[in-house]
């Protein structure tokens, strides 16, 4: 798989971690790119698989999953790791517009082989001679449509391509696509590949938003902050275990508890790549497991008699 902006290699480490003076053959770098892609493209064609058991999709999904292109388990694996949940994954290959605040992706997608410049009317305000529209053709995306907003990118998948621009006479797939964006007046819905989506461009899917802002607290509000949490850190403190333990053993006393509002967590820090999906079992339950379960212990003897279960009088 080729890109047409490709980051510069960087030398291979060994276990000591410095780098190795002697660099691999080529052959065995490509062997390396190719088995990471097929991992991405098996990846990707699983989690199409697995929502496609649970969400309502055109016909033959499954089957174009089969041809997925290591540009298309591209797009959708970055998506992945931006945030991209199953149920959310629903939602763009039906047609919803996704914006991702990394600039990168715009980049990323751009392909050597395949992408090409397209005509939309998405996102008027960005300059579009600078950061033309990109377009790419698949089996699972069948019309991927990406470019750059103000803070990242954003892509959108069509159920139909356009090829409309300066010198050229409509085609049939022109029209299939004005019939789509007559279904998207009535519905409301973006046309995707595979069903409809109210995820648009009003509406959008958004991951990795950058939603930090650096801001200061007055001094009133300070104070009554740190006293509401401190309040609450009292509480949770006394009701999680006994008196005598939280009396034993104090939390740390920190002097600017409002302070650590502002902590992000490391990575995504999300609900992770399945979120709030739907969770099924596939497999019959084990006839031993079933059969130990059901079964009552019964209590060790004690001098030769079974030991029963002490009555109310029992002392």
């Amino acid at each position: 798989m080729k890109r047409k902006h490709t980051n510069a290699p960087t030398p291979r480490t060994g276990r000591s971690g410095k780098a190795d003076s002697v660099p691999r053959d080529s052959g065995g770098v490509r062997a390396e790119q190719a088995e990471q892609a097929e991992l991405q493209r098996r990846r990707v064609r699983l989690m199409i698989k697995i929502t496609a058991r649970a969400g309502a999709y055109r016909k033959g999904l499954v089957t174009a999953v089969g041809r997925l292109s290591p540009e298309e388990a591209v797009i959708l694996a970055d998506l992945e790791r931006n945030g991209l949940q199953v149920p959310q994954l629903h939602d763009v290959l039906c047609g919803g517009h996704v914006l991702v605040d990394d600039p990168q992706l715009y980049e990323n997608w751009r392909f050597a082989e395949g992408s090409r410049t397209r005509l939309s009317s998405h996102h008027r305000d960005i300059d579009k001679t600078r950061y033309p529209d990109i377009g790419m053709r698949g089996d699972v995306v069948r019309e991927k449509l990406h470019g750059r907003t103000a803070q990242g990118t954003w892509v959108q998948l069509e159920k139909t391509p356009a090829a409309f621009g300066k010198r050229k006479l409509p085609t049939l797939n022109d029209l299939r696509h004005l019939m789509d964006y007559v279904v998207y007046r009535i519905t409301r819905s973006n046309v995707g590949p595979w069903g409809l989506s109210r995820m648009t461009e009003r509406r959008p899917m958004y991951l990795s938003p950058v939603l930090a802002v650096p801001t200061s607290l007055t001094p009133p509000v300070a104070r009554s902050l740190a006293r509401a949490l401190r309040r609450i850190e009292e509480d949770d403190d006394v009701t999680a275990v006994s008196q005598d333990l939280a009396a034993r053993f104090p939390p740390p006393d920190r002097a600017d508890l409002a302070g650590e509002l502002g902590h992000a967590l490391s990575g995504r820090a999300g609900r992770g790549l399945f979120g709030n999906s739907d969770v099924w079992v596939t497999q019959t339950p084990s006839r031993s497991a079933a059969e130990l379960l059901r079964q009552r212990p019964e209590a060790p003897a004690v001098d030769g008699r079974p030991q029963g279960r002490p009555g109310r009088g029992a002392a």
